[in-house]
């Protein structure tokens, strides 16, 4: 399917397909990511590592292979969306500790000793944009995790400031999208990045 715009055609919410990211279909996965790596060679490792390893991570591709040994190793890293077998959005998810950046977060830090998994961001195919596919894509992380008998779903979307956030803003979700998935806020220490969960 080459890119085309789909907000005309609001039925292929319906079609869409999940499955977490493994050494199967890391090549949808890496399609969708771009040569950007989904912005400035992140490879949505920005979470999985600290501040200095990130920045040289962004160079010879070293990011790219480090989310590519995560997978190798079998360790979960998120789930995909899927639309006429290609891969249109994606959505980190993995236990909390495996993102080192919430563990040092003034904001974001634990609020119990629930084991928790985290959805720090999430990324979709710039023609799927603005066509609500990031509600079925929170949906199928909760899927996801009901199958694996995850209990403790969490995540840290914006409250926007302003009518229109642009994109590169919007990258840890927004609030009022994981709000219909069903997710509640349980902390606030910031205003507009509130920490919501989902129990199951």
């Amino acid at each position: 399917m080459k890119n085309r715009m789909v907000s005309d055609d609001s039925d292929f919410l319906n079609d869409l397909t999940f499955e977490s990211l493994t050494v199967k279909n890391w090549g949808q996965f890496e399609q969708l990511f771009g040569t950007r790596g989904a912005c400035g060679n992140c490879w949505c490792m920005y979470y999985r590592l600290s501040k200095s390893d990130f920045q040289e991570g962004k160079f010879e591709d070293r990011n790219k292979l480090a989310m590519k040994e995560i997978v190798r190793s079998g360790k979960p890293a998120g789930v995909l969306a899927f639309y006429e077998n290609q891969a249109v959005a994606w959505a980190a998810f993995a236990p909390r500790e495996d993102f080192i950046k919430l563990g040092k977060s003034r904001v974001h830090k634990k609020i119990d000793d629930l084991p928790v998994w985290s959805v720090p961001c999430l990324f979709i195919r710039k023609d799927f944009r603005k066509n609500g596919v990031s509600v079925p894509l929170i949906k199928g992380v909760i899927d996801y995790a009901r199958t694996n008998g995850i209990k403790t779903i969490e995540a840290y979307p914006t409250i926007p400031t302003q009518e229109k956030l642009p994109d590169s803003f919007a990258w840890v979700g927004l609030y009022k999208s994981f709000e219909k998935a069903g997710f509640k806020i349980v902390d606030r220490k910031s205003v507009n990045r509130p920490m919501v969960r989902y129990y199951i």
